[in-house]
């Protein structure tokens, strides 16, 4: 009885986003003490469609970007890439445990297209910007790095401009609104419950081995007094967790605000960067070299696009990542979107890297208002956002009140 009061509360029941959100940012906060490098992942998605070019002949050494982002090694050997694994897995163990594992194919025809053209632009925009709502977002404003800002603010025109799009008529389903008079319940299914269950613990005593493995075989870096790559998994783990079992999408946290007046997640989200700003402080005051990247248009344009991209395609990369392991196979499509931007991106980047990025100074808010003074400036422009989304809040719900009237 007291195992299935956990499994229903901890397990199957969403979890609330407002503590979870700051959970990944405490935990985004160690992951950068303890593995050295920020919670982020279309760089290596990035990576990903550099080794699928090669596959096909194409000569990756000769272009910048994959110079910049590196393809040395497997995705099993660098960092990200079994960051990443792990997030898929800690996703898919936590929709396996909660029974919402379900294949299920996009609407119609318009819905694909929506999937790929919004994930292709939110790629190619997300490694314009040298990040997506998490390196240039999430983990890159508690970074200090005055890119992230730029590419906050213009994510969420583009988030505007993106609402505008989805709500023509063309985007709207088809099907006629029934009203039904006696819904039946859903019978509940123990067999597929305790299969799914089953996969679950399954994946997950694989990822231990997996751990295991590597703990007793990986290489341990220099400055380091264990390997890196099986903490990196543990943390991969624990952020796909969370964000299935939250439902953690960055899409819906603005997007909400505009169509809806709802800023609940937004409000999460800002308050997850307060709090790991002050860890990722705390360990660079201890020698710590943040993630700081060019203050320049390419934040600007990208952060457009991908605000964009994320509400045609209907998910971020956190948000197409869980669902896509939830057996929805829009959010396959997303990513494989997000892949192939990225690889355009790569592949066009050295025809305006100087005048869109690097001709221009990569801007350190500790190193220009000091250390304390760095802080207090980010402190303050989190609570001006934090106030711009009461505001939106209340604006929306006064309009909609009057409306009533």
């Amino acid at each position: 009885m007291m195992f299935e009061s956990f499994r229903q509360r901890f397990l199957v029941r969403f979890w609330s986003p407002m503590p979870a959100v700051i959970a990944l940012g405490i935990m985004s906060a160690y992951y950068l003490g303890i593995v050295g490098t920020h919670w982020a992942v279309t760089g290596e998605f990035t990576r990903w469609g550099g080794h699928i070019l090669q596959f096909f002949g194409v000569d990756t050494s000769a272009y910048g970007y994959f110079k910049l982002v590196g393809l040395k090694g497997t995705p099993l050997e660098r960092v990200d890439g079994v960051m990443i694994v792990g997030m898929f897995a800690g996703a898919f163990v936590a929709a396996s445990f909660a029974n919402n594992v379900k294949f299920r194919l996009p609407q119609n025809g318009m819905r694909v297209a929506q999937a790929l053209i919004g994930g292709i632009i939110a790629g190619f925009g997300a490694r314009l910007a040298m990040g997506c709502n998490l390196a240039s977002f999430f983990t890159g404003i508690p970074q200090f790095s005055l890119h992230a800002w730029f590419f906050t603010i213009m994510t969420i025109v583009g988030v505007y401009l993106g609402t505008k799009v989805v709500l023509l008529p063309i985007f709207r389903s088809k099907a006629p609104l029934q009203k039904i008079q006696n819904p039946k319940p859903i019978a509940p299914n123990p067999t597929r419950e305790r299969i799914l269950t089953l996969i679950g613990m399954i994946v997950l005593l694989a990822v231990v081995v997996w751990v295991g493995y590597l703990m007793a075989f990986s290489p341990t870096p220099e400055g380091k007094v264990i390997p890196v790559l099986p903490i990196a998994i543990i943390f991969g783990v624990g952020f796909g967790f969370v964000i299935s079992r939250a439902q953690i999408c960055f899409t819906s946290a603005f997007r909400d605000l505009f169509i809806t007046g709802r800023g609940y997640m937004a409000r999460a989200v800002i308050i997850g960067m307060m709090v790991s700003t002050i860890g990722v402080f705390s360990y660079i005051l201890l020698g710590y070299a943040p993630k700081i990247m060019w203050a320049a248009p390419n934040a600007i344009i990208g952060g457009l696009l991908f605000g964009f991209g994320i509400v045609i395609a209907g998910g971020c990369e956190c948000g197409w990542m869980y669902r896509a392991v939830e057996g929805q196979v829009h959010y396959w499509i997303v990513g494989l979107g997000n892949v192939i931007g990225s690889s355009i991106l790569a592949l066009t980047w050295d025809y305006y890297a100087a005048p869109l990025a690097t001709n221009f100074p990569k801007i350190n808010l500790l190193e220009s208002f000091g250390n304390y003074g760095g802080l207090l400036v980010s402190y303050a422009l989190l609570l001006v956002f934090l106030g711009w989304v009461l505001w939106m809040e209340r604006r929306y719900h006064v309009k909609a009140k009057f409306q009533k009237a």
